[in-house]
């Protein structure tokens, strides 16, 4: 007994197994290091809720969901041509976007269509070309390229090509967009760079319930066809005091949500807020001050209210969800190049998704963060 105790004490201390301890410590400690790291990619962001304009009278609490169903309800309550159809929307769609209406409109105005995007919007534009106020809803952005074809070729391309003697200006297609935590490849796309190439599409994306309500009634009267972009990740995380009135936000006007000398900061949607939080980390940890624009409208973008600004700190960061190569981070740094070259600093910046399939797992990688933004604005600010 003795002698098989020595064997093992010997074996304990032998060489094979400390060097195995020591294997296991340094894949313990890269597993603390990785799970640092996910933590500080993570895609979080603190939504902070905006004020309503006093003027517009009394406000309800809601969430951005709530705010779209909201601004639906007027449009059919103020149009009796209005009409609201698309996957599931009878009963209230996968994210409730449309809860309540079709018994309060009836369902020959608030309606299920097959599941055919093409034929979605096919339809729409029949409907609006006939005159009445067609909304339609794409289950996900990431599902609107069957119908591609039917917004390039025919609903952007109709009233010019008729002489104006015929138009579908009273189509509005909405979609949800961008990264939710879980989406992966199939359900977190921003493909909004797509429909900006397209003379004769208008594309707006909202960053909360209050800019919600104001710009889709704004697009759904508006005398052209709009693709409205809901980031979704903002249905329920976003809630705040929305007026309860009748209310529009102008189209193709961009937004300065906070003063600054130093740099502009541009996104819109969901990038609004984590352009928030680096303003106010750049303000904190390095003395810049930072002007931040949300865009609003994607196409017709405001250039003026940009180039104005960075005219004034001579530095721009864009920032968005969408690929590097292609997104329209490009187009506006292009923009600002050719208007702002003798007022620049430094170049242009901008913080995009990597050029990949947007991934599942990896997700908090590929986003453009506020760690990532961070970082473009120290290389900004020390060129």
């Amino acid at each position: 007994m003795a002698a098989t105790t020595c064997r093992v004490q010997r074996l304990l201390t032998s060489n094979i197994l400390a060097s195995s301890y020591r294997s296991l410590s340094s894949r313990l400690s890269n597993i603390s290091k990785n799970t640092q790291a996910l933590k500080r990619c993570a895609s979080t962001f603190s939504y902070v809720p905006e004020k309503a304009d006093p003027s517009l009278g009394e406000t309800k609490k809601i969430n951005l969901f709530q705010a779209l169903t909201d601004a639906m309800d007027i449009a059919l309550d103020t149009d009796p041509s209005a009409v609201i159809f698309g996957e599931d929307v009878a009963f209230g769609g996968v994210f409730r976007c449309t809860v309540g209406l079709r018994e309060k409109h009836g369902k020959d105005r608030v309606f299920n269509t097959p599941l055919s995007e093409q034929g979605i919007v096919g339809f729409g534009i029949g409907l609006a070309t006939a005159g009445a106020t067609a909304i339609a809803e794409i289950q996900f952005a990431d599902y609107i390229f069957p119908a591609f074809d039917q917004l390039v070729n025919e609903a952007a391309k109709f009233r010019y090509r008729s002489g104006n003697l015929f138009d579908c200006g009273g189509l509005t297609v909405r979609a949800p967009c961008g990264a939710v935590g879980h989406g992966a490849h199939y359900h977190s796309q921003s493909v909004e760079s797509f429909f900006a190439h397209v003379p004769g599409l208008k594309v707006v994306i909202p960053r909360g319930p209050i800019q919600a309500k104001g710009l889709l009634l704004a697009a759904i009267r508006d005398p052209n066809p709009v693709v409205f972009f809901e980031p979704k990740i903002l249905y329920r995380q976003s809630v705040e005091e929305v007026p309860v009135k009748d209310y529009i936000l102008p189209l193709s006007q961009a937004e300065i949500l906070q003063k600054g000398t130093d740099l502009t900061l541009v996104g819109w949607g969901t990038q609004v807020h984590v352009l928030q939080e680096v303003s106010k980390m750049a303000q904190d940890q390095l003395g810049v001050s930072c002007e931040l624009i949300d865009l609003r409208t994607i196409m017709p973008w405001d250039k003026e209210t940009v180039i104005q600004s960075v005219m004034k700190t001579g530095r721009l960061l864009v920032a968005h969800e969408a690929c590097h190569t292609g997104g329209f981070g490009g187009e506006i740094s292009s923009t600002i190049q050719e208007n702002c070259f003798l007022s620049l600093e430094a170049p242009v910046q901008r913080v995009c998704g990597w050029d990949t399939p947007f991934p599942h797992i990896l997700e908090p990688f590929y986003l453009p963060d506020k760690w990532r933004c961070f970082e473009s604005v120290k290389k900004v600010m020390n060129y």
